[in-house]
């Protein structure tokens, strides 16, 4: 699907905010131990990561894996100045609230640019254009419990229309496959959302039009796996999974750079 580049990272636009907000815990994902406002030791002077590069063999996978879905530059362009020049905390607070806002945004672009939801596209378009207003004022009074459940809805909706009537084997809606041999599996219009799918092997699995919505793909093996349309896949999600170069992504994403 086209994406606006609104909800695509553009860290050169950015103040750094998820280098400073959030919290970072000594693990195999951060190499440091850092608290929440506290800035990262590798935010350089303008607000670029110093061994951006070379994160995942310095010790921080976890940043290569985290995408704020553009909330990072919307919140330093409405702030106008950075967390250098006052204090940043509202700013801070503000970041995975504007974060989740953001990644609806992306979900009901995905759906309200599918041909099989024309039947509801009228309030997909008006879902979208209700979130879209709530990012541009003070998002620290959004109720996003509601917000995400009026999505949902939709979102639920969509699925069903685009992935149709499927076997029960298929309706694996918040299941433990952690580490599940699934290798060259059919699960083409399968429901996985929410599913556990840490470290298991999806290789060559057929997952075109699944719903993956929230599916946890840590380390999962998905070379030579086939996600062509699959639904509300995010970048976050392919950035913590393994593939490969016969790994077939929807058009949406961008390729892992660690992809071999």
């Amino acid at each position: 699907m086209p994406v606006p580049e609104t909800l695509r990272a553009d860290c050169g636009n950015c103040f750094g905010l998820c280098c400073v907000a959030l919290t970072f815990a000594r693990s195999a994902d951060f190499a440091i131990d850092k608290a929440a406002g506290e800035p990262c030791v590798n935010l350089q002077d303008d607000y670029r990561c110093g061994i951006h590069q070379k994160l995942r063999g310095a010790g921080f996978p976890g940043c290569t894996v985290y995408d704020c879905f553009g909330a990072g530059q919307k919140l330093s362009k409405l702030a106008g100045v950075s967390w250098r020049e006052q204090p940043g905390q509202e700013m801070f607070a503000a970041l995975p609230i504007m974060r989740q806002l953001h990644e609806l945004l992306w979900y009901l672009t995905d759906a309200e640019q599918r041909p099989e939801t024309a039947p509801i596209r009228a309030e997909l378009r008006q879902s979208l254009r209700h979130v879209e207003g709530l990012t541009l004022q003070p998002v620290l009074d959004v109720d996003l419990a509601k917000e995400r459940s009026s999505v949902n809805e939709l979102l639920v909706r969509t699925s069903e229309l685009v992935r149709g009537k499927q076997s029960k084997k298929k309706e694996r809606r918040g299941a433990d496959l952690v580490g599940a041999r699934l290798g060259k599996a059919d699960l083409s219009r399968a429901n996985l959302r929410g599913a556990y799918l840490i470290a298991a092997d999806l290789a060559g699995a057929d997952l075109r039009l699944a719903d993956l919505i929230g599916a946890d793909l840590r380390d999962c093996d998905l070379r030579g796996a086939d996600l062509t349309g699959a639904l509300f896949v995010t970048q976050s999600q392919v950035n913590a999974a393994q593939g490969d170069s016969s790994t077939r992504i929807p058009a949406s994403l961008l390729r892992p750079t660690h992809w071999q």
